[in-house]
């Protein structure tokens, strides 16, 4: 059944503090003239990061880069994949009231937009069930690529090619520029000299047959459907090459529809859906004077 690609790198402390810099300069975090006209500069407050739905909570390391970056104290931060319903807490922070209220919204965009990947993705994967794996794709927001894909983790899937430079893979696009014979022969080159993998996207049983004795180590099978996938999967099983490739069945899958691709006999999804088009998670943060109690947690 070919062997699994291997995963993404986790985001790096100093790429998840860049993304924060970034999202604190975007909203022109230090200078809000709002809480600068009320508060004075040595208020102090308390607040807690509470989930206003069910599902995954992802955005554990971006909790911490924002705290770093407004000089705030964090509490009982929940791990990353927590499971989380309507008013749990999956931290408290405490500090200056002004930096607080200043990187309010950014903490909040990031963490609610990242949770949902992760649910979305915990969705996917509870309907794929174990033999189908589920994988993210390159169809992430601009700059936010790594910890999408972190979350996809959080939520249970699984990463491959980050980038374009991760692995060879050979698409429609290319075989309209590069006869496919050609195409084939200079990527199983090219894949071999680079030590990388060699993935095809193909449309046919035929492309698919070419494609797999031309050496490929994976076949993308790209909006086929589940039963022209199943042909594809059973007619390279009937030849003798079904050992040799990956499979991985792509194009309009979603948490709502991938349990159709169960019984396709492919190895893997990829789902551009987990990261362009999850639905975020609602947060919110819910302040208060330093001198107040803190509120019970729910968890």
């Amino acid at each position: 059944m070919g062997r699994p690609p291997p995963p993404t790198p986790r985001p790096t402390r100093r790429a998840v503090a860049d993304v924060v810099r970034r999202a604190l300069a975007e909203d022109r975090a230090g200078r809000d003239i709002t809480s600068r006209a009320l508060l004075p500069p040595g208020r102090r407050a308390w607040a807690t990061l509470e989930a206003q739905a069910d599902g995954v909570f992802s955005g554990a390391e971006v909790v911490r880069a924002v705290a770093r970056a407004a000089d705030l104290t964090v509490h009982g931060l929940r791990p990353d994949g927590a499971r989380v319903t309507a008013g749990s807490v999956v931290a408290c922070v405490s500090g200056p009231a002004l930096g607080l209220l200043a990187v309010e919204r950014s903490l909040l965009n990031l963490v609610m937009h990242l949770s949902g990947v992760a649910t979305a993705t915990a969705r996917a994967v509870a309907a794929a069930g174990p033999r189908l794996a589920v994988y993210a794709t390159r169809k992430t927001l601009p700059g936010l690529r790594d910890l999408e894909k972190d979350a996809v983790r959080h939520g249970g899937g699984r990463t491959h090619r980050r980038d374009l430079s991760d692995a060879l893979l050979v698409k429609g696009n290319h075989f309209a520029l590069v006869p496919a014979s050609e195409a084939l022969g200079r990527a199983r080159a090219a894949a071999r000299r680079r030590r990388r993998r060699l993935e095809v996207e193909v449309g046919s049983i035929a492309e698919a047959l070419a494609a797999a004795r031309a050496g490929a180590d994976a076949i993308l099978l790209d909006n086929l459907g589940p039963a022209r996938a199943r042909r594809v999967v059973r007619a390279l099983a009937a030849a003798g090459l079904r050992h040799r490739v990956w499979v991985e069945v792509s194009g309009g899958i979603g948490p709502q529809n991938i349990g159709r691709y169960r019984g396709v006999g492919a190895d893997a999804a990829s789902l551009g859906a987990l990261t362009h088009s999850a639905t975020a998670v609602p947060f919110h943060l819910v302040v208060r004077p330093a001198g107040d109690a803190p509120r019970r947690r729910t968890a």
